[in-house]
This record gives structure tokens, C-alpha cells and sequence, in this order.
């Protein structure tokens, strides 16, 4: 039996919280019953042992954007993931649409890069994802409307724009029967590029999908992208919705990163932003 050196154990703890501390950019809301507190790096670091459900949330890789750095962007995003994954175990990880920029060419390219993850992966199709919807299934061999289940967690993955690139309202009809057959997992997580809510940012007017929301109770939070300047978290109606800001194009917030959520034994919800590059002003709210 091999013996453990108190000592070595200690440093390497104390390098891996030294580590996660300085790369938690973003400063960390936990969410109570529909309401939000804020935490300090230190302790969502203490709260690891507690985390019963992990994943990654990240959007708007612009691949193939001109007069930017794509390439570099998403190799870099992609490195810092698997790298997150190998410190602190993922479940799956979501590239939550613009995944590329307008040309239909970079599709599969882009899927080619994002295979380069190490744990399993799902997309969704945002404005600047110009295929059709026969074109997507052919590259992802999954409909842009789709679902999975994780440790009896349901993963609603739905299609907020077309093949024109319009911003539209996902298919409230194939949403609510998903909720439906769903309604006796722990908790329902949805990824939705474009918000369906105008006063979210960047939100558009989708009356009936809150309304709709609001029905099933195992809905713990809802995902979007495309508000590139966006890194924050609301609560409307009990329900969150949160953005994790950009990992490529050409504008936004001043770093690329992603998002980590966390989901605890006691079904709480924590989640922050990794930026291993730039370090930023805590949040509060």
C-alpha cells in the first residue's frame, strides 16, 4: 500500500486552490430558491467535495470571423477546458451557438476543433449559424431541437434562428412536451442561444415562452449567448438566466471565457466565470 505524505498532499492542495482562485475571474452567484448571493472565489473553491453535477457553458466562437484570431480563439478555449476538466472533473460541456460565422464552409471545421474536447459535447444553433437544418444534421448527426439525460438531469437543447440568420422564437410546442416528459427529473437545464425575453439583453419578445417556463418547477436555469458583453446572471419570475460572454468575434467583453455551472447535493446551483488570462473586478448583486 502506498503511504500519503501529509505534507505533499497539503501543497498540492494548497497549489490547486492558489490556481482555481486566481482563475475564477468572474466572482460567483449562487442561486437560493430563485434568489442570488454572491460568493468569493475562496469559497466555491471549499465547496468542491459538495459538487454532485458539473459542466461548462461557453458560446460564440465566430469561426471563421475575418480580421480576427478564430483559429487561436477556439484552440485556446478549447485547451483551457480540457485543462478544467482534467483539475476539476466535467460531466459534458455546451457550445451554446455562433458557433461559426455566417459561412456554411467553417461547419465542419468547426466540428473537427470541438471534437478536440475530452468530455462529451452538445451545440446549439445561433444566428450566425447560416445552415440549413438538413446542413446541421448532416454535420452533428442531431436535429437542432434536441434533448439527452445526465444523472437525471434533462439537457433541452433548443433553435433560435434559421438559415437566414433571423432571430426567432424556438419551438414552443416540441419545448412544452419536452417539459413534460421530463417533469420528474431533478431538474431541467436549457440552452438557448438568443433570448426569448426583450428586457434580457439582447433579448427579443417572446411573450408565451416565460409564460411557458413558468409551469414546471424543475426548471433550474436557462443558458444563452449571443449578447457578447454579457457575463452576468438574472432572475425573472423565479427563473435564472444566465450569459457567459464571448469565446470569440470581434466585440464584447474584454476576455474570452467560459462559464462553469455547478450543481450541489443539495440541488443549490453555483456558477462563475474561468478566464485563465485576464484577471476581473469581483461581482456583486
Amino acid at each position: 500500500m502506498l503511504e500519503v505524505n501529509p505534507k505533499l498532499e497539503a501543497q498540492n492542495l494548497a497549489e490547486s486552490r492558489r490556481k482555481f482562485i486566481k482563475n475564477v475571474s468572474f466572482a460567483s452567484v449562487l442561486f437560493l430558491t430563485g434568489g442570488m448571493k454572491s460568493l468569493s472565489a475562496a469559497e466555491v473553491f471549499q465547496l468542491r467535495n459538495k459538487v454532485k453535477l458539473r459542466f461548462v457553458v461557453a458560446s460564440d466562437i465566430h469561426y471563421g470571423q475575418a480580421k480576427t484570431p478564430f483559429d487561436d480563439n477556439i484552440n485556446t478555449a478549447i485547451q483551457q477546458i480540457n485543462q478544467f476538466h482534467h483539475e476539476h472533473h466535467l460531466h459534458f460541456c455546451v457550445m451554446n451557438g455562433d458557433l461559426i460565422h455566417n459561412d456554411k464552409s467553417f461547419m465542419p471545421q468547426i466540428k473537427t476543433k470541438l471534437d478536440g474536447l475530452k468530455m462529451r459535447h452538445y451545440v446549439t444553433r445561433g444566428n450566425h449559424d447560416m445552415v440549413s437544418l438538413e446542413e446541421w444534421e448532416q454535420v452533428w448527426e442531431t436535429p437542432t431541437h434536441h434533448d439527452t439525460v445526465i444523472n437525471n438531469n434533462a439537457l433541452i437543447f433548443g433553435d433560435s434562428s434559421n438559415e437566414k440568420g433571423e432571430y426567432i422564437s424556438p419551438n414552443l410546442d416540441w419545448l412544452e412536451n419536452k417539459f413534460i416528459e421530463h417533469q420528474d427529473k431533478k431538474n431541467i437545464l436549457l440552452f438557448i442561444h438568443i433570448p426569448q425575453i426583450v428586457t434580457l439583453p439582447s433579448g427579443i419578445n417572446t411573450p408565451s415562452f416565460l409564460s411557458l417556463l413558468k409551469k414546471y418547477k424543475n426548471i433550474k436555469a436557462v443558458f444563452h449567448g449571443h449578447d457578447h458583453m454579457q457575463d452576468t446572471a438574472k432572475v425573472i419570475e423565479g427563473v435564472p438566466f444566465i450569459y457567459d460572454s464571448h469565446v470569440g468575434g470581434d466585440w464584447g467583453t474584454t476576455y474570452h471565457g467560459f462559464r462553469v455551472v455547478e450543481i450541489m447535493k443539495d440541488n443549490t446551483l453555483v456558477t462563475y466565470m474561468m478566464n485563465p488570462t485576464t484577471k476581473m473586478n469581483p461581482f456583486s448583486c
